[in-house]
């Protein structure tokens, strides 16, 4: 129970620092750190009920709402490494067209 408790703090502890990120690829890179302990809040849903250390109906409605923000988190990374490959790609042109 106790690391179930310390992966979801550090989810939005984690996320918080997301905000703050001084980069896009701060931001990334930090966005990877919340997917990694949204993963890990989610399995240790799924071992506690696996095991039986919880079971009742608000367990399955966690573990369904864990999935959710992984794959949200997921998907924002995705889009923001293809925003910045595309940004850093339009540079790169500008940059050629300029010489």
């Amino acid at each position: 129970m106790g690391q179930l408790i310390r992966a979801s703090a550090s989810v939005g502890a984690n996320y918080r620092a997301v905000c703050r990120a001084k980069s896009k690829r701060d931001f990334i890179a930090k966005l990877g750190t919340v997917i990694e302990e949204s993963d890990e809040s989610m399995f240790w849903l799924e071992y506690m009920e696996a095991t039986e250390l919880l079971v009742n109906a608000a367990v399955k409605k966690l573990r369904g709402e864990a999935n959710e923000l992984v794959a949200i988190f997921t998907a924002s990374q995705k889009t923001a490494r293809a925003n910045y490959a595309r940004e850093r790609n339009e540079r790169r042109e500008k940059r050629k067209k300029n010489c």
